[in-house]
């Protein structure tokens, strides 16, 4: 019962719809994740409603950006989700930020985070099951 209270009070927040997983700890040097991928793949397991069919996964090296005052790691993802009825809808971007080396959270309004940034396929997306 208490989850969706600690969850709520996680979704806080004014940089354009982003959802924290963790605690700002305010550390000023941040250093680049190196284990991104594994950590991007297991969170969009279960961020996703269907992880299965995903399209068009393109993914962005982490890179230092202003947040919310803060320099953090940015990494910036593309992908086209299966829709629940089975088709594909729009392509989406998200800014995913670390903190420490650890996902934080996800800012699904990306376009100015992600802006410059150079993608690269990401098969790894694209192959996920349940």
């Amino acid at each position: 019962m208490l989850l969706p209270i600690a969850l709520a009070a996680c979704a806080g927040g004014d940089d354009g719809g982003s959802i924290s997983y963790t605690s700002d700890r305010g550390g000023i040097n941040q250093p680049i994740p190196t284990d991104y991928r594994p950590q991007l793949l297991a969170f969009m397991k279960t961020y996703l409603n269907d992880p299965v069919g995903v399209h068009d996964a393109m993914m962005a090296e982490p890179v230092e950006r202003p947040i919310g005052g803060q320099q953090r790691s940015v990494s910036c993802l593309r992908y086209t989700p299966r829709e629940s009825n089975g088709s594909y809808g729009q392509l989406r971007e998200r800014a995913i930020v670390f903190v420490d080396g650890r996902l934080d959270h996800v800012v699904e309004n990306a376009g100015e985070i992600c802006a410059g940034v150079t993608y690269a396929p990401f098969p790894a997306l694209e192959k996920m099951t349940r």
